[in-house]
């Protein structure tokens, strides 16, 4: 990995990626969300402060466990002056995020279970199949790919 010179405090946009592993054009994609910022220079080049690398490490974090990326923005932006989070804003996070990801875990086993179902059962039925056709109301009543008004 290449190091950064102490005395450098601004990296490059491919200083960025070689650094944090992501590539430019995530980091031009973290831009554009709002996710990181970067200044430009009088050539219109974009330089990024160092803590950025923190940043960046942060984002593709969260990201592997299945953040959003909107939920990962809500959460930098409430940090004192868009700061760069700390070990406690991670722990902090991660504990608020937990429940979602649980409740994710609980959905995905449930779709699994149904899977399951679905290949011991064989039929693939579009009329009555959990997975094929979830939360069917109308379907109890009359068939159909569409809502009909009643008495037609």
């Amino acid at each position: 990995m290449p190091q950064i010179p102490e005395k450098i405090h601004e990296l490059t946009v491919g200083q960025l990626a070689a650094r944090s592993g992501a590539a430019v054009s995530a980091l031009h994609f973290y831009e554009a969300k709002g996710l990181i910022a970067s200044r430009r220079t009088g050539g219109n080049q974009r330089r990024f402060s160092r803590d950025t690398l923190r940043r960046v490490a942060f984002i593709r974090a969260a990201q592997r466990v299945g953040i959003p990326l909107a939920t990962i923005r809500s959460a930098l932006a409430e940090l004192p002056e868009e700061r760069t989070p700390t070990r406690e804003d991670w722990a902090r996070l991660s504990e608020a995020w937990r429940a979602e990801l649980d409740e994710r875990i609980t959905q995905l086993n449930r779709l699994r279970d149904h899977l399951t179902d679905c290949i011991g059962c064989g039929c693939l039925s579009l009329d009555t199949c959990v997975l094929s056709n979830p939360d069917d109301k109308f379907g109890e009543r009359r068939a159909g790919s569409r809502l009909m008004a009643e008495g037609h």
